[in-house]
């Protein structure tokens, strides 16, 4: 009996749905139902071939080489100490103001993301450095991690972002583009939730202590000591804007550089560059098996022709382009609660990129819009990502706590995401000026 090529791809998705629910691995989920599905529909010989090559293809992409790169320098960073840098410099000049810790944090994860690129990564590293600080200082539980959990976000649209790279390479679009497309979005993004935090301390006058203001010379002497967040920040993402690096040799420049600060400041010390290594490599481990099974996956649903059956079934719903859109980021935001950033977005290429392509829309638009969306489900119940990692830090917060504090960033984050919808030329006026 033969099952419609139709049938597959659904039985193939409520399956693999199903793995990740008792929680095997999304990448192998992914690859294990791409190849069984595969096999049914052209044969076991081309599906065990499929297994071989494109592991081999995607382990000998030189875009993807990035990631590593981009891991290890931002793992390198944190331990000299850059993120304490970032945070000081703000929390130097705007601490001293009623909220100014937590706007010094929302810089801060700004500043970071900068450097790092993961938004779990900026959140556990703000978590350590930034909340002990406003805690002593008086600041209510829900404000602290509020503004590091919504801070923590800004890692992934601060360019240069991972899931950006796997974006750019899933979707054949250059690298460059969106990171200069994400730069007006992140400063929105970072103006938005200082708002947010101004909104806090005028309605609820008791989340944050006013503080001395520091002398002039200790505010400088905050600025001189971060000199170093600047020279790899202005080398790697200078480098890529002006041309005068490819991303890769952009990405090993700044491994260089936090390689030379570690060193600088800590010495050689053999267990932390091993710990370092090892962080940088499981992160990357997880994220090649997941492209591996991603890859596999969208065989498997090119083969059953799904992605035009869907396009053609919303196209037969006539609803509207925007309409369409907008439920395809309620479906983000849903997901992004669930799963971390990358799973969240690779999981959906396959069936959402075919549908906003025949829409019209423009892919680097699109994949900001992507980004931001996924952000949003990082801090939206019941789950939330970067909640998550930052209730195992702090078991004394509650779960309650934190999402309170969340409240206005998400209303921030609404904000957002409706000006960039409705006005695509905040997006796509940068790239448009560079090209």
């Amino acid at each position: 009996m033969t099952l419609d090529p139709l049938l597959i791809a659904g039985l193939g998705f409520a399956l693999m749905l199903l793995m990740i629910a008792v929680h095997i691995p999304i990448g192998i989920a992914m690859g294990f139902v791409g190849m069984g599905g595969f096999a049914m529909v052209v044969g076991w010989g081309p599906a065990l071939s499929l297994i071989a090559s494109e592991p081999a293809a995607t382990l000998t992409n030189l875009n993807l080489a990035v990631i590593p790169l981009f891991m290890l320098m931002g793992n390198l960073a944190a331990s000299a100490g850059l993120a304490n840098d970032v945070y000081n410099i703000a929390h130097a000049f705007i601490g001293h103001r009623k909220g100014g810790l937590a706007t010094a944090t929302v810089i801060g994860c700004g500043g970071f993301g900068a450097v790092c690129g993961s938004g779990v990564a900026t959140t556990a590293t703000f978590g350590r450095v930034a909340l002990p600080e406003m805690l002593e200082r008086g600041y209510a539980p829900s404000l602290a991690s509020g503004s590091i959990a919504a801070g923590g976000t800004l890692g992934i649209i601060v360019p240069p972002s991972t899931i950006m790279v796997l974006y750019a390479i899933l979707t054949e679009q250059f690298v460059v583009d969106l990171f200069t497309a994400a730069i007006i979005p992140a400063i929105i993004a970072v103006t938005f939730y200082t708002l947010a935090v101004r909104a806090t301390v005028h309605f609820d006058k008791s989340a944050a202590a006013e503080l001395a203001p520091l002398p002039w010379r200790e505010r400088f002497r905050a600025l001189l000591q971060g000199w170093g967040v600047m020279v790899l920040s202005i080398s790697v993402l200078g480098g890529i804007y002006s041309g005068f690096f490819t991303v890769n040799e952009a990405a090993a420049v700044g491994v260089v550089i936090a390689f030379a600060f570690l060193i600088a400041r800590k010495g050689l010390d053999i267990k932390e560059l091993g710990r370092i290594l090892v962080g940088a490599s499981t992160t990357t481990a997880m994220i090649y098996i997941m492209v591996f099974g991603a890859t596999i996956f969208s065989y498997f649903m090119s083969v059953t022709d799904a992605p035009s059956m869907i396009v053609n079934g919303i196209t037969a719903l006539n609803m509207p382009p925007a309409g369409v859109i907008l439920a395809f980021i309620a479906l983000y935001i849903v997901l992004g609660a669930f799963f971390d950033e990358v799973a969240a977005m690779i999981i959906t290429i396959p069936f959402v990129i075919p549908v906003v392509q025949h829409l019209g829309f423009d892919l680097i638009w699109w994949g900001i819009i992507n980004v931001i969306v996924i952000e949003i489900g990082m801090i939206t119940p019941p789950i939330g990502i970067n909640v998550m990692v930052l209730n195992a830090m702090r078991r004394d917060i509650p779960l309650q706590q934190i999402y309170k504090g969340i409240f206005p960033f998400f209303i921030a984050d609404m904000f957002r995401l409706a000006v960039l919808v409705f006005f695509p030329a905040l997006t796509l006026w940068l790239p448009g000026m560079l090209n």
